[in-house]
């Protein structure tokens, strides 16, 4: 239990030091959906476990960005994919959710519309590269959850994004 207190203080000091550092404009934390497994709300193992989801997130990566109002997956956005087909692959006691977000401009329709365009470009992206269909599902929030908010192009580069967020033992 100690370890346990000890890791979210450890945790918690490091989203307040990633929030400190505006330059740092693609490389923060979000937490994860509830149920879901990772550093934050689950049990998530060790970053030095190449097998648990919390090497995953950070050594692999669980996130792609994109620019304004595009869905088109780029060259760094496909090698983190490829990392997480690979990951994902060789532990296929976990399923994947890959939310998509947008940046606060726009309607809230049009963002919705944007974040699932592009969950789908990674889902289809993670596909291509052998991962199970019936592994991943897609959700969108559009711009319901930024990982910042202002109203410049750094906070706006943050939030266009799609993440994958895994669960265990939901395989079926």
């Amino acid at each position: 239990m100690k370890s346990a207190c000890r890791l979210a203080v450890f945790l918690v000091a490091g989203l307040l030091a990633a929030c400190s550092n505006k330059d740092d404009a693609l490389n923060d934390i979000t937490t994860p959906a509830p149920g879901s497994v990772g550093a934050i709300g689950g049990a998530g193992g060790s970053a030095a476990d190449p097998r648990s989801p919390v090497y995953f997130q950070q050594a692999v990566g669980d996130r792609v960005f994109f620019l304004v109002d595009e869905s088109t997956l780029n060259d760094a956005a496909r090698q983190t994919l490829n990392g997480q087909a690979t990951w994902l692959i060789q532990n296929p006691d976990y399923t994947a959710t890959i939310e998509g977000h947008a940046d606060e401009q726009g309607t809230r329709e049009y963002n919705v519309a944007l974040g699932e365009r592009r969950a789908n470009a990674a889902r289809e992206y993670l596909i291509s590269r052998g991962v199970a269909a019936n592994r991943l599902r897609t959700v969108s929030y559009g711009k319901e959850r930024p990982v910042e908010i202002c109203s410049v192009e750094a906070c706006y580069a943050k939030n266009r994004r799609a993440v994958t967020v895994l669960a265990a033992g939901l395989t079926g």
